[in-house]
């Protein structure tokens, strides 16, 4: 599950990082991420919302929902119950690693140092996600621990935006970058569906 998890990631390169204050508006953002080309979303669990989002959205169909700022076991448990296909941590919690990987189900812990990496790997995982990325020595320190840990894959977030995607997406470990700008806050609350769908294209061509 995990391996078909992060074949699809690849595939698309972009994590869009969402966080929406009305649940409500899950139907017309899935609507705006298919044109956009995008079939995937990372529901942040930072507004009332999230979980309801996540259930509209994993119930509608063709696209790959996760839940983003798990950050304890009983969220990761309720986000699954939500219908979440994937988890997203900000950092690394060992009991909410260890349940994801109980329940089969695809978990992408923040780490930003050698500390992190050696935990995730002890739990078996080889894909995490570099986080802050740009505050946290950028696309050099993934090059320096890249040396290290040439089996390990990396998912940059935080700082990531659409002039330096490409860059990010130049080093053979990065395979995806996630990144909140075409589904910037403001957006959401204005309902600029077109101008989401138009930063995610222009986000996936040059990725």
């Amino acid at each position: 599950m995990f391996d078909s998890f992060l074949t699809r990631v690849s595939r698309l390169k972009l994590v869009p990082v969402i966080a929406l204050d009305d649940e409500a508006k899950a139907d017309d953002l899935g609507d705006a991420l298919l044109a956009g080309g995008l079939p995937l979303a990372e529901i942040t669990l930072r507004t009332d919302a999230a979980l309801g989002t996540v259930r509209r959205m994993a119930r509608r169909g063709g696209i790959l929902v996760g839940a983003g700022t798990v950050r304890a076991t009983d969220q990761a448990r309720a986000a699954r119950d939500a219908g979440a296909a994937f988890l997203v941590s900000p950092g690394f919690s060992a009991d909410t690693v260890e349940w994801a990987v109980r329940e089969n189900i695809p978990i992408l812990p923040g780490v930003d140092s050698t500390l992190g990496i050696e935990a995730a790997l002890a739990l078996g995982l080889n894909t995490v996600k570099f986080f802050p990325a740009a505050s946290s020595g950028g696309l050099a320190k993934i090059k320096a621990l890249h040396g290290p840990y040439p089996e390990l894959r990396f998912i940059p977030t935080g700082g990531v935006n659409a002039s330096n995607l490409a860059e990010w997406l130049s080093h053979p470990a990065v395979i995806a970058c996630g990144g909140s700008w075409p589904v910037a806050r403001h957006l959401l609350d204005a309902a600029d569906w077109k101008e989401v769908t138009r930063l995610i294209r222009e986000a996936l061509a040059a990725a």
